[in-house]
């Protein structure tokens, strides 16, 4: 099956699964990345070492039409970690899908994994979809679970969506997509959620240490952002332990070389990699 990309570093998993089921890429679809949260180079360099042709703007039907044009409609457009929706490849595809990175119909939305972490999630997943009018709202092609650890963080649960996208990639829809098709299921009701937001990613040390140290967990690298009295920072890592104390929430209570230590609710969190918030940040962070 030929096949058209589009997606980022986040999930090229996707890409290399559907060539290990023996699928022909014929274009590449992409978008400018920060360099610092989003990424692409690995699936630009791959694309180029597989001489194809390569588009950073927003997919439009135009772009759709050459394809047909050149390929027939026996190909498939298939995305992952792509922010714009796609419309106009009815008719001028054989298929159409998207893999995102939840266990649809929850978590539909730009990127779910930040509150599944929060949430407390004992389970998660990747869903194959067909690409809908609506974001991530599409009939179900094939689904990986897979279990989540009390202490999961961002950089764990990204790692296992990764794998899932790719196995689903190099199994399920690479090698039977045909048949997935005809037996895909409507989704039903779901949940939408947004993006998140800067009030999401800040600590309030009034709440007590698991609660603090989740939320550092559930932004990893990604980062949250904490108050050390008149200035703001990324925190990128946390540690803390239970301890009473008279402090007020908030307050540092110690310091040695970069590490600095916070009193919260019950006891104590140490922020062992942190980062300063720019002077040209401090008024909008928006990382």
């Amino acid at each position: 099956m030929k096949f058209a990309f589009a997606g980022i570093d986040f999930l090229g998993g996707v890409f290399e699964g559907l060539l290990d089921a023996g699928w022909t890429p014929v274009k590449l679809f992409t978008r400018p990345c920060d360099g610092v949260y989003d990424h692409n180079e690995v699936i630009v360099a791959r694309a180029r070492s597989l001489r194809l042709p390569i588009q950073l703007s927003r997919i439009r039907e135009r772009d759709i039409e050459a394809l047909q044009a050149e390929h027939g409609r026996d190909w498939a457009l298939v995305v992952a970690g792509y922010p714009w929706l796609i419309k106009g490849w009815k008719g001028r595809a054989a298929y159409g899908l998207n893999l995102h990175p939840s266990p649809l119909p929850t978590g539909r939305g730009p990127y779910p994994l930040f509150r599944a972490v929060l949430d407390r999630y004992e389970t998660w997943g990747v869903t194959a979809h067909v690409l809908a009018d609506g974001f991530d709202t599409g009939d179900i092609l094939a689904q990986e679970i897979f279990a989540l650890s009390p202490r999961e963080s961002h950089e764990t649960l990204l790692a296992k969506c990764q794998m899932a996208a790719r196995r689903l990639a190099a199994g399920p829809l690479g090698r039977d997509l045909p048949n997935r098709w005809k037996r895909s299921e409507p989704q039903g009701d779901g949940s939408y959620w947004p993006r998140a937001t800067d009030a999401d990613r800040t600590l309030d040390f009034r709440q007590d240490i698991e609660t603090v140290l989740r939320r550092v967990r559930a932004f990893g690298t990604v980062e949250t952002i904490a108050r050390l009295g008149d200035a703001r920072v990324f925190v990128a890592e946390a540690q803390g332990w239970q301890e009473r104390h008279a402090h007020t929430p908030g307050a540092v209570v110690h310091r040695h070389r970069r590490h600095v230590v916070v009193a919260a609710l019950d006891g104590y969190v140490q922020l062992t990699r942190w980062s300063p918030v720019p002077l040209a940040e401090a008024g909008q962070i928006g990382r």
